[in-house]
């Protein structure tokens, strides 16, 4: 059986599980888990608080040596509920040269293909081990990553280099920006539609931090830094949703808003986080309680994941352009995990299977060949790295 064989099979078994980030991922974790052991590696299974989902932490190779490499990718994907498929999204099938399936690219393909060439790592492993990290939750603010990052952070054991799976269409990536998501409640008084200066308006105030955050967007344009190479050059606000009131003459009292910043820099992520926070302090927050003194403005942390800055100096990058020939790294604008491993010390890429075009689409499918190409990049890593 070749490696590509051996690949799509174990794509069919990852689609197979519907890891959807409101479900637990702990069956396909499980299934990770007794192929690297079939492997030789060592393998930990690291649950949330609820139980129910689990980041994978496996080394093949000597487990008390900085240095290693870590192979990493998100075990989650998006629902398919809404979707129009042609056929059922769990069940993986294959047409003119393509794997269909959820998260067939976004990012199971990868996976499979690790999962596929672990002997091959188990075999050639020298001094500096190999190391693998599937997450829970990428997809929801990458809390798993987070979890796991914040758990090596206690080891005395560091990787040194990170390759995230992200597809890629196995181009090198060294840089994409942050991403915090945030949803703010606010807290008024109701009353009738007849008297709005009776009440304390939710939905008023909600509109008036929405104001603040686009003059924060204008603000941020002019901070953009001399030769950023984001598209946009700058860090970006977007308003996801804003949820309050029920008719006409009422004057509500909750107001729900949902919004997130992508920061090219953890400057800019202070300079905005600061002008919210007195803004709220200095001006909302007198005024509801004015009238109100329950009144409130409650700030929830969805996610705050740092971006991927490029560096200078990063062997990961180097060593995948010379395996793969490529004249060159660039950077994305969707967000991933790998910021959190830079920021745990380690040099770290992104290149991976498929297309980014693909993903979180209904009929979401790899080429077969980009799994060829993975595996072929992985076999060559697995020598030059062991």
């Amino acid at each position: 059986m070749t490696d590509l064989t051996t690949a799509k099979q174990m794509l069919g078994e990852l689609i197979g599980f519907p890891t959807i980030s409101s479900d637990s991922n702990l069956d396909a974790i499980a299934y990770m888990a007794e192929v690297l052991g079939r492997a030789g590696a060592r393998v930990e299974i690291l649950r949330d608080e609820s139980g129910q989902k689990a980041n994978l932490w496996a080394t093949i190779g000597p487990q008390d040596r900085d240095g290693g490499l870590v192979f990493s990718g998100h075990s989650d994907v998006v629902p398919v509920q809404g979707q129009d498929w042609s056929r059922d999204p769990f069940d993986m099938y294959e047409h003119d040269g393509r794997l269909y399936g959820r998260g067939s690219c976004d990012m199971k393909g990868f996976i499979a293909c690790v999962l596929a060439m672990a002997p091959r790592l188990s075999e050639t492993v020298g001094d500096r081990p190999f190391h693998f990290a599937f997450t829970h939750d990428e997809e929801v603010g990458c809390l798993g990553g987070r979890a796991l990052v914040e758990e090596l952070a206690k080891r005395p054991v560091r990787p040194a280099l990170a390759l995230i799976g992200e597809p890629t269409l196995m181009q090198v990536v060294d840089g994409h920006k942050g991403c915090c998501e945030y949803t703010v409640r606010f807290t008024g008084t109701g009353g009738h539609g007849s008297s709005p200066e009776a009440g304390v308006n939710a939905v008023e105030y909600a509109t008036r931090y929405i104001g603040k955050l686009m003059q924060l967007r204008a603000d941020l344009k002019a901070r953009a830094p001399e030769g950023s190479p984001f598209d946009p050059p700058h860090t970006t606000i977007n308003i996801g949703a804003l949820h309050g009131g029920t008719t006409h003459n009422v004057i509500p009292s909750a107001a729900m808003l949902d919004w997130e910043m992508r920061p090219i820099n953890d400057a800019d992520q202070a300079f905005v986080k600061d002008a919210v926070a007195q803004f709220i302090a200095a001006e909302i927050l007198p005024e509801m309680r004015r009238l109100s003194p329950q009144a409130d403005v409650v700030t929830e942390v969805v996610g705050e994941v740092c971006g991927l800055l490029p560096m200078p100096e990063n062997e990961i990058r180097d060593m995948v352009q010379h395996l793969t020939g490529a004249n060159g790294a660039s950077v994305v604008p969707f967000n991933t995990e790998a910021g959190l491993f830079q920021q745990l010390g380690m040099q770290a890429i992104i290149c991976g299977p498929g297309s980014i075009e693909q993903a979180h689409k209904p009929d979401e499918f790899i080429e077969i060949d980009q799994m060829a190409q993975c595996l072929d990049l992985i076999g060559k890593l697995a020598v030059h790295h062991g």
